[in-house]
């Protein structure tokens, strides 16, 4: 299996390396020659360069290679060999270099911190990985400290430190309350870059006693928190206004470096009263736009991917009524190394040259230097081939030795670059890659591509000849491509035959022929026509083709570019479609398409269908447009229509349409206005302020609508304040410090005058907090900012115009932004109820840290090891979602007697909060699975050797296996049932005095200590004594009995022919005379659909079987692996739950009956009963 494996690797690797080589040799994609060619190694994949890892977690450090012959692996440690044999806790994985470093059980991460580098070697050359540095991620607890109550005085400025402890990676800072609510920011208030709070001003509202900084390390999952700070803010009058000083930073001027293609992050806070405004600038230039942003109220100056060209003096200036202030940030950026020509990886034949190009740049200019297989190319062993020229190498009249892999380093100041590429030397004789004797068929007038794919180094010359001692193929009727295709431009019946390719270079030759078959082309030679057909009436159309005769068509008709609709009314014929009974659906294009394998040709033709001819009948149609439309009664808020209908065309008018254009906000757009009847020609139409009304009417009949009136002279109404308010309106946070305020907007006509805004307000539910509001135009939505988190918010959105405002809107309750909850479930507890299913129970959490609508909890659950096996697998998590505020779940679905891992999650709309601590359980044993295959052999006159395999499924510890076989004679009837009970280490067993040529029937299983498992079953025989077989006779031989068979035969022969001469005496029996005379009510009558007679039927020998009778007749059930298939209880699956959490249903473990003892009768099961089973 190892072996197969490396096989398939080492194919794909190379196939990837072929496509990505540039080189003098083109090496083609063939499986068979790909298993051939040697490579020298290559870096697939490979852990980060800078690699933080889970100190709870095992370490693995990539080093995938591809190479052939696949490569070995080693690795070194901080510069020296690292021994893995030598350390328990390190394997590497097999056909791999990949390291996994055994932590969880019992290693220590920080034991393993170091510089790791990989090499991958095989006997072409070494190619080597980057410097991985391995380092655990730290999250340590805050230092203790004292803090004192912070008294500041109104209006003066405040910066509470949050001063992290030092984390790797470092940790996300944030502010909250006791109540894990975030607490506001805005310009006045606001987080820094270093997670201190900054206060450009203090008011009394600032006055708590829960400011409190929390560290999050993401790495870890872990929370740390600080002591609460408190803020006391006394009152002086009157309030000193003062103009802006800033926090942060300090000074008027700072230098700040930054790296080509980080994202540069800039800093402006300033103390002041009122408080300040910061506005940024770059002096002389602008501020690169797409890629320039600003975040905490304009105090942070965001710029993504900055470059070389973003180096320069950034000026941040703090205003306020008072006075301003500003500082310089002198911004240099710098590089790390980046490529501008990697190497690429080389292919040569023998003699040939090439070159190795490296370049890299960066700011400083990075050095570049050389290494081959892993060794700088100053001590590497010498190459004549070879010479090294700054950031080329270069190759001359390279020999197959000259394989080898080279390593370019690129580095600064500020990190490197380490590429590898080999150089591959090929000397192969030429392989003709394409199958011999080839057939190509192609169309007389066509291309004609025969190929020649070929492989060699040097690269072959390929020639072609046409017949096998023809000439070589020169000329303008051919074009030679280069990778060996031949092409004729324009294929005649001529250029068939055989054509034979000639592949040679200086180590070899080959050749190889094809051939070329010239078709005749197909065409419709009769194609369909143009039709016109009255309705009801039959059309067909005509599809005659002409085609090889070597090559089979085929004919497909399709109407309006689809296929034909399933009707029976449509006939398919060898060479025409024919429709029957035409309707109008059936008007369209009809195609037909004829195909072969090498060609395809269609023809259409359009059916249209008219009304049969015109009978003196009367002639129904739509009526004309009404006209003459005239207004009167001009109101502000009504008017009248009249009109004048038009000719009815024979079908009384029942309804006309009324409807309206508004020329001032939708010019060109007809709604519908109101419907009157038939009888009616005026209307009296409501109307709505500041619109421009025009008028028109559509008459109705039976037949359909008429084409609409010519419209009326416009009317423009007064305008006046809305009527109406926006609808739909909701609010809901998109962030957990906003507050999104939308509605759907008015249209131009309910706007009811020019100027249409929106005014729209909001409050804190439940708190005593005046209405905000703000007025908008032309938008539907609105953001407020710097609201708690999840927090219940009054809304209502008001329209209002140049005339006024709209009637109070009602008010929508809706809610800010969620956030991520902030503690887990406690208290986990597991109960384990079987082998297969377990309960866990969790305390739930405070409604105030989930911080948004509380949708469930989520349960993690993943085998870490089967407790009969004591092997790890690969770690699958499995996710149960419990909707609601539930505090238990049952996990379905457990393996037997294998030990769990599980953690619980809860979950707001805006995610998942932090795990709780992994809780541990195991499953108890089990009943085993049947086992894996049960044999008998060697069969002999006395024994049979029965031989088996260990349960695919133990489900606990094997306690024995048991034995049970009874005979079974020539009618199928069982005899004594032998039971033996077998140790559970033994694999075989010789069964000894038994019976001469007799069947025997096994049933096999396996214990635990829980019970038996299902059974498996077989059948074998004894052999027979060869001197009681020769003794034996055949009694169908016998004369004998051949006269005696013969005999009867004659004797059944004369009963049935008196039988039928007394039948056909005639006459009535007595019973029939008497049935005839007293019907019977219970006697079913004849059956007027099939003429046949109801039948009697016995109620005791004729019950029909029950449904669900799948018993055989040998009083046996054979065990089926269990079909209990018990999904995943959360949301989204079929597991249906009572109210308390528990499955809707039962657990039951299906168990194979005994077999029969003694001799009771027993059939083996019959092909019904066989069916029954499955039904």
């Amino acid at each position: 299996m190892t072996k197969k494996m490396s096989m398939s690797t080492s194919k794909t690797s190379l196939v990837l390396f072929l496509c990505q080589i540039i080189s003098a040799l083109d090496v083609p994609l063939d499986s068979k020659l790909l298993e051939e060619l040697s490579q020298p190694p290559t870096i697939t994949q490979q852990s980060p360069k800078d690699y933080i890892v889970d100190p709870r977690e095992n370490i693995v450090i990539q080093c995938e290679a591809k190479g052939k012959p696949p490569p070995s692996f080693s690795w070194t440690r901080n510069g020296t060999h690292f021994d893995i044999d030598k350390d328990a806790q390190v394997t590497m994985k097999p056909n791999s270099g990949t390291l996994v470093i055994n932590i969880m059980n019992g290693g220590k991460a920080e034991a393993y911190e170091g510089v790791y580098q990989c090499t991958a070697r095989n006997e072409r050359g070494a190619a080597v990985s980057n410097n991985i540095v391995i380092r655990p991620s730290r999250s340590p607890l805050w230092t203790k400290e004292k803090l004192e109550p912070n008294h500041v005085r109104e209006g003066d400025s405040l910066v509470l430190h949050c001063r992290p402890p030092v984390g790797l990676p470092p940790p996300i800072i944030f502010w909250m309350d006791n109540a894990f609510q975030r607490l506001p920011q805005s310009e006045r208030v606001s987080q820094g870059l270093n997670g201190d709070l900054y206060f450009s001003n203090v008011q009394p509202e600032d006055t708590r006693e829960d400011y409190i900084c929390y560290a999050r390390f993401n790495h870890t999952q872990t929370i740390q928190q600080k002591q609460p700070i408190s803020v006391k803010v006394f009152s002086t009058k009157p309030v000193t206004e003062r103009q802006p000083v800033l926090l942060t930073p300090t000074g008027s001027a700072s230098t700040k470096v930054e790296l080509r293609g980080n994202v540069l992050l800039l800093e402006c806070i300033a103390a002041g009263l009122p408080t300040p405004v910061i506005r940024w600038i770059k002096e002389g230039g602008e501020l690169p736009a797409n890629r320039t942003f600003f975040e905490n109220f304009k105090k942070t100056l965001k710029i993504i991917d900055v470059s070389e060209a973003d180096s320069g003096n950034y000026k941040c200036i703090a205003r306020n009524a008072l006075g301003s202030v500003h500082h310089v940030i002198s911004v240099t950026v710098k590089a790390a190394p980046y490529w501008i020509t990697a190497p690429r990886n080389l292919v040569l034949s023998p003699g040939e040259d090439g070159t190795l190009i490296c370049r890299a740049n960066g700011s400083p200019k990075p050095s570049i230097s050389w290494l081959a297989n892993g060794v700088p190319i100053a001590i590497a062993p010498e190459d004549p081939s070879r010479k090294v020229d700054g950031d080329t190498i270069i190759f001359s009249h390279v020999q197959e030795r000259s394989s080898a892999v080279y390593q370019c380093n690129a580095s600064n100041e500020y990190g490197y670059l380490l590429a590898n590429a080999f150089v591959n030397v090929l000397a192969e004789p030429p392989r003709i890659l394409t199958p011999a004797n080839k057939l190509y068929q192609v169309i007389a007038d066509s291309p004609a591509l025969l190929d020649c794919a070929y492989f060699g180094s040097p690269k072959p010359e390929i020639e072609w000849f046409k017949g096998v001692k023809g000439s070589i193929l020169r000329g303008n009727e051919y074009v030679f491509h280069d990778n060996g295709t031949l092409e004729i431009p324009v294929a005649q019946k001529s250029n068939a035959g055989t054509y034979t390719c000639v592949a040679r270079n200086e180590l070899g030759k080959i050749q190889n022929e094809v051939q070329l078959e010239i078709k005749d082309p197909t065409m419709i030679i009769k194609q369909p026509e143009y039709k016109v057909i009255q309705r009801y009436g039959q059309v067909s159309f005509e599809c005659i083709i002409k085609h090889d005769s070597t090559l089979l068509p085929t004919v497909t008709w399709l109407k309006d570019n689809d296929e034909l609709p399933d009707d029976e009314r449509f006939l398919v014929g060898k060479d025409n479609l024919t429709i029957m009974n035409v309707t109008d659906k059936d008007d369209g294009t009809y195609t037909c398409i004829v195909n072969t394998t090498l060609d395809s040709v269609s023809a259409s033709a359009v059916l249209t269908v008219v009304a049969a001819p015109p009978t003196p009948a009367i002639i129904y149609a739509r009526p004309n447009p009404p006209f003459d439309l005239e207004l009167t009664g001009q109101l502000e808020r009504s008017i009248d229509l009249s009109w004048i209908p038009g000719d009815e065309n024979n079908s009384p008018i029942t309804s006309f349409v009324v409807e309206f254009e508004d020329a001032l906000h939708e010019p060109g757009v007809w709604r519908y206005q109101t419907e009157v009847p038939g009888t009616q020609t005026m209307a009296q139409l409501k109307l709505s302020p500041y619109v421009n009304y025009s008028f028109r009417v559509i008459a109705v009949n039976r037949i359909g609508r008429s084409q609409p009136s010519e419209p009326s002279e416009q009317y423009l109404t007064k305008s006046a304040s809305p009527d109406e308010n926006p609808a739909n309106v909701q609010g809901i946070g998109s962030e957990p410090d906003n507050l999104v305020i939308t509605w759907e907007p008015l249209k131009g006509f309910q706007s009811n005058g020019p100027g249409l805004q929106y005014k729209v307000s909001w409050r804190q539910k439940d708190v005593d907090d005046e209405w905000t509001s703000v007025i908008v135009a032309n938008v539907s939505k609105y953001i407020v900012s710097g609201t708690p988190t999840f927090v219940p918010y009054e809304v209502k959105v008001q329209a209002l115009n140049d005339l006024g405002y709209a009637p109070e809107p009602s008010e929508v309750i809706g809610h800010s932004g969620e956030d991520l909850p902030m503690v887990a479930p406690g208290n986990v507890q597991v109960h384990v109820i079987n082998s297969t299913l377990a309960k866990v129970h969790w305390d739930p959490v405070p409604l105030k840290s989930v911080r948004g609508h509380l949708q469930g909890y989520k349960v993690y659950y993943w085998k870490v090891q089967s407790l009969s096996r004591r092997s790890r697998r690969h770690i699958e998590k499995k996710i149960l979602t419990f909707r609601g505020n539930k505090t238990f779940g049952m996990l379905p679905g457990l393996e037997p007697y294998s030990s769990y891992k599980l953690n619980v999650r809860v979950v707001n709309g805006k995610g998942e909060g932090p795990a709780s601590p992994d809780k541990v359980f195991k499953t108890p044993e089990g009943v085993p699975s049947s086992p894996s295959f049960l044999k008998i052999t060697n069969p002999t006159l006395d024994s049979l050797t029965l031989e088996w395999g260990s349960p695919t499924h133990p489900n606990g510890v094997l306690t024995s296996y048991t034995l049970k076989f009874q005979p079974i004679n020539n009618t199928h009837e069982l005899g004594p049932l032998v039971e033996i009970r077998i140790p559970a280490n033994e694999s075989s067993l010789i069964l000894k005095n038994l019976n001469y040529s007799t069947r025997y029937k096994f049933y096999f299983n396996a214990q635990t200590s829980v019970g038996s498992g299902s059974q498996i079953t077989e059948e074998a025989v004894t052999i027979m004594d060869e001197a009681m077989a020769s003794r034996q006779v055949d009694i169908a031989t016998q004369g004998w009995f051949i006269g005696l068979m013969c005999a009867v035969a004659l004797l059944i022969l004369i009963l049935l022919i008196v039988c039928f001469i007394r039948r056909n005496k005639g006459g009535k029996y007595p019973v029939k005379e008497k049935e005839d005379a007293h019907a019977d009510p219970e006697i079913q009558p004849m059956k007027e659909d099939d003429g046949t007679f109801g039948e009697y039927s016995d109620a005791e020998d004729h019950k029909p079987l029950k449904k669900g009778s799948r018993t055989p007749s040998d009083r046996t059930v054979k065990k089926e692996d269990s079909d209990d298939s018990l999904v995943d209880y959360g949301e989204g699956v079929n597991g249906q739950f009572n109210e308390d959490g528990s499955f809707i249903g039962q657990y039951s473990g299906k168990k194979e009956k005994e077999p029969a003892e003694g001799n009771e009768s027993s059939e083996a099961p019959s092909p019904v009963n066989a069916m029954n089973s499955f039904v």
